[in-house]
């Protein structure tokens, strides 16, 4: 049973109204039924793949929003990104780089920004599995339709996904000549060219071939303060792709499509801005000549201005992205089963980003990552193997299934300590010692906190803290059938079943070349089995004036007990962690597990149909990427220095169930649908930045539920009407695994209970195309807009990270040839130039302890969503 707040019941009433709506449907039945085929081809004819064969939308008792290509160019669609702005309830973000791009459905989503959790919303294009959103994210060229799948969708899609599918077709090839071109420019410099050509080398083959080149200059201004930096942008474009299909059809009853493609992005991503501004900025200028933060004055904290679009970076964001790959798909109608369709998609993949990055986010020379392979690198080697082979029967649909998949991941991770580092973290540390020595009625000499540190250990953290390696093995193996049983002529029931196994290697190889000393030290000086111990921090105190002598020896061991732990955390931070240098581990995990859906879906007549559906879904489980280090080495443990060695977490699932009613208007020109949702996701893969490095935790219940309605309406010759507004309630459950999500003041605990991160309430989409005929000219105008309520972009849900409500409007008018051999276009992305943010996060190593509601210390960051971009294309066809 799905439950629905009272105060949230308006769209639960499109299902009631849809299906209160069935005596006038009946009705309807009298007039002709069906259309003489001259008559023109109408929206309840739409087709998509959604269960693995060509079915018209409206009888396909799945939740999908099916986007032809018209619709994706009128409103700018150019990648996966682009793509929220069509689909309710659909959200795409990136981070540090456009390789941490995340899409979220229904409000559930991969959280964190780890290659080794994989994606809860899938990615494919032409068939094959994409094995990150990030992955996947790039110019998609020549789109035939885009479908988007809600819930979980492992009886028809190779790879397990748990919250849905991004299911991208791009164009075949034909036995036509055609060439096509496009020219565009815009603000920010922007410069676009691509062109594809088809042609037939014969009777039985055909080939295509699509290339594009696209620059723009970035919309973030960079200070770069005392460099190395040089670049004063960010966020800006410089790729190019190319793709070549070669289409083979020897018989009557099999074709064969190869397709290849290569991508190569050198852009500048992503820095991020301030939006609440803390008292550790005095320490950052004061360091750097105020060149660090912006400047402001007490009391703390000050909210930033992050629409000014102005960053703060002394090192580079340089990306370098390469994604390639070749496939090959056949389909043969077999002589078996009443000539049943073999399927088999054959894919290998070679992607790898590597990527600079300023930690800190600020001015200062703190803490970063050098752009080469060396110490930044993230490589994906995927070889993906599907089978499938579909067939029907008078009463039957059925298809049965294989998909096996290789996936070697590869990844370098570093951090470098600058020379701010040091005196940086000294001061804030420093500045929580010298209250508590006072509280206990002693002096201490407060000048120069900076080099409290070296006064301790004599050590300097300077050069590589870290140099880590991973490198993951991923093999996954599963069988799988959907069918469908036409019990009536009205009664439908499906089946679906999966049978998946996962198998996981994960080793891992942990460096300190040379940022741990200091660490060291402080260990050595803290340790029990040291004759001198707390000798080093005794001789600091007592340099500043710390009359330790006036102590008994019991108080000065409860001192120094109270001191040492607090200084030696934040010597050994993950990267300056000496206990980690020259660790090796390895980890493997294999999970075998069942997952399913079963449905009924009933028409009523030609115009309404209504569907039940119970899906069980799963994500597979994986190991954290990531230093992880507890109080106790386990990593459900509290913070502290002791090295974790299992970073394992377990597989996700959900249990799914839908009612929805699809109905069809108007002689087949208006389509009404609307689903009740309900999902409950156990172990929840959580993955969250607690200020120095992100730790996954599984959450035992998060629980999405609402509603999803979708229109598409052709009133009139020349103008559509496409649009849908979702109500999505999407909570955390109220039991955590660890005392971070209940502690008051813990990291985590605003969780319980609460609106998981980056899912609105309600989010609409609305879109108006009308085109019309100038006398031998043909116009066309499209606006597009997507609306979402109130969310909250950080993981850990500070208030400082909200987002309010907003509506991004996109606008293209366009004259052109009546036969479409040429087209001029002015289009506007965001035309209304709407501030909004991607993603909040806590600015690093800005706090000391667990930070607390307006902690004057905290300063948050956030990587913002685009500006209002516009520009003219020229499109021309042959």
């Amino acid at each position: 049973m799905v439950v629905v707040k009272p105060q949230h019941t308006v769209l639960a009433l499109a299902v009631l109204a849809a299906l209160c709506a069935i005596p006038a449907a009946r009705a309807q039945q009298a007039s002709p039924s069906a259309p003489p085929e001259d008559e023109p081809t109408t929206l309840a004819t739409m087709t998509v793949t959604a269960q693995k064969r060509e079915e018209q939308m409206q009888n396909v008792p799945i939740s999908v929003t099916a986007l032809p290509e018209q619709l994706l160019q009128d409103t700018g669609v150019r990648d996966v990104k682009d793509l929220q702005v069509l689909v309710p309830g659909l959200t795409v973000t990136s981070t540090q780089s456009e390789v941490q791009t995340t899409a979220r459905i229904r409000g559930i989503g991969t959280v964190g920004d780890n290659a080794g959790l994989e994606s809860s919303v899938g990615v494919v294009i032409d068939g094959v599995y994409r094995p990150r959103n990030g992955v996947g994210f790039g110019d998609l060229g020549e789109i035939e339709r885009i479908e988007v799948l809600k819930g979980p969708q492992g009886t028809v899609f190779g790879k397990n996904t748990s919250a849905g599918v991004i299911n991208v077709i791009t164009r075949r090839p034909s036995y036509t000549q055609s060439a096509e071109g496009e020219i565009t420019v815009g603000n920010y410099g922007a410069l676009g060219v691509s062109g594809a050509y088809n042609d037939a080398l014969s009777d039985n083959a055909a080939f295509r071939i699509y290339a594009a080149k696209r620059k723009r200059d970035g919309f973030m201004d960079v200070r770069t303060g005392n460099g190395p930096r040089t670049l004063n942008e960010d966020n800006d474009q410089n790729f190019h792709s190319l793709r070549a299909q070669l289409l083979f059809e020897p018989t009557d009853n099999l074709d064969i499509n190869f397709i290849a493609d290569y991508t190569s992005r050198e852009e500048n991503c992503c820095a991020a801005v301030q939006t609440t501004i803390g008292q550790t900025s005095l320490v950052i200028n004061g360091l750097t000549g105020g060149t660090g933060l912006p400047l402001q004055t007490p009391p703390f904290p000050k909210p930033g201005d992050p629409f000014a679009r102005v960053a703060y970076s002394n090192r580079d964001t340089t990306q370098d992205i390469k994604d390639k790959g070749i496939s090959a798909e056949v389909n043969w109608d077999t002589p078996w089963f009443n000539g049943a369709t073999l399927t088999s998609i054959t894919a290998f993949r070679d992607w790898q980003a590597i990527n600079g990055l300023d930690f800190d986010f600020s001015g200062a020379d703190i803490l970063y990552r050098n752009a080469d392979e060396d110490q930044s690198l993230t490589a994906f080697e995927t070889f993906t193997q599907e089978f499938r082979l579909t067939g029907a029967t008078d009463r039957v649909d059925w298809m049965v299934g294989m998909f096996y998949s290789d996936e070697d991941l590869k990844r370098n991770e570093s951090y470098q300590i600058g020379p701010h580092y040091e005196p940086y973290v000294s001061t804030l540390v420093f500045g929580q010692v010298a209250p508590a020595i006072a509280a206990m009625g002693l002096p201490i000499n407060t000048a120069n906190p900076q080099n409290f540190f070296r006064e301790i250990t004599g050590q300097p953290f300077a050069g590589f803290g870290a140099m880590d390696r991973y490198q993951q093995n991923a093999k996954s193996a599963a069988l799988f059938t959907n069918n469908t049983w036409h019990a009536t002529d009205s009664l439908d029931l499906t089946l679906g079943l999966r049978y998946t196994r996962e198998k996981k290697e994960l080793s891992s190889l942990y460096s300190n070349p040379n940022g741990s000393a200091a660490c060291a030290t402080m260990l050595q000086d803290a340790s029990a089995a040291n004759p001198n111990r707390f000798a080093r921090l005794a001789g600091a105190l007592a340099g500043r004036g710390v009359p330790l002598g006036a102590l008994t020896p019991q108080q000065q061991a409860a001192l120094f007990g109270a001191l040492a732990p607090q200084i030696a955390g934040f010597m050994c931070l993950p990267w300056a962690n000496a206990l980690h240098n020259g660790r090796s581990t390895r980890q493997e995990m294999e999970e075998k597990e069942w997952s399913g859906t079963l449905k009924a879906a009933y028409r009523w007549n030609e115009h309404v149909m209504t569907y039940a559906s119970a899906a069980r879904g799963y994500k597979g489980g994986g190991f954290n990427l990531d230093r992880v280090q507890s109080s106790n080495g386990l990593s459900s443990g509290s913070a502290g220095i002791v090295p974790v060695d299992d970073t394992s977490f377990p597989g996700e699932f959900v249990d799914s169930y839908e009612l929805g009613a699809k109905t069809t208007w108007r002689d087949g020109n208006l389509l009404l649908n609307a689903t009740l949702f309900h999902q409950t996701y156990d172990d929840f893969q959580l993955n969250s930045f607690l200020g120095t490095s992100f730790v996954v935790r599984s959450i035992p219940e998060v629980v999405s539920q609402g509603v999803d309605t979708e229109i598409i309406w052709q009133p009139m010759r020349g103008l559509m009407l496409q649009g849908g507004l979702m109500y999505a309630d999407t909570k955390y459950g109220d039991e955590m695994p660890t005392s971070e999500f209940v502690a008051p003041g813990g990291p985590l605990y605003k969780l319980p209970g609460s609106q998981i991160s980056f899912a609105p309430e309600w989010s609409g989409t609305a879109s108006v195309t009308y085109e019309r005929d100038f006398g031998n000219l043909l116009g066309r105008f499209n606006i597009g807009a997507k609306y979402m309520s109130e969310f909250n972009t950080g993981s850990d849900l500070d208030v400082e990270k909200t987002q309010d409500a907003f509506t991004v409007v996109n606008a293209r008018i366009g004259l052109g040839a009546q036969d479409g051999r040429w087209m001029l276009e002015l289009w506007g992305l965001n035309i209304f130039d709407k501030d909004y943010v991607q993603v909040g996060f806590d600015a690093p190593l800005q706090a000391v302890g667990s930070p607390q509601p307006g902690d004057p210390l905290n300063t948050y960051n956030a990587f913002l969503g685009a500006p209002r971009t516009y520009g003219m294309t020229l499109r021309v066809r042959y």
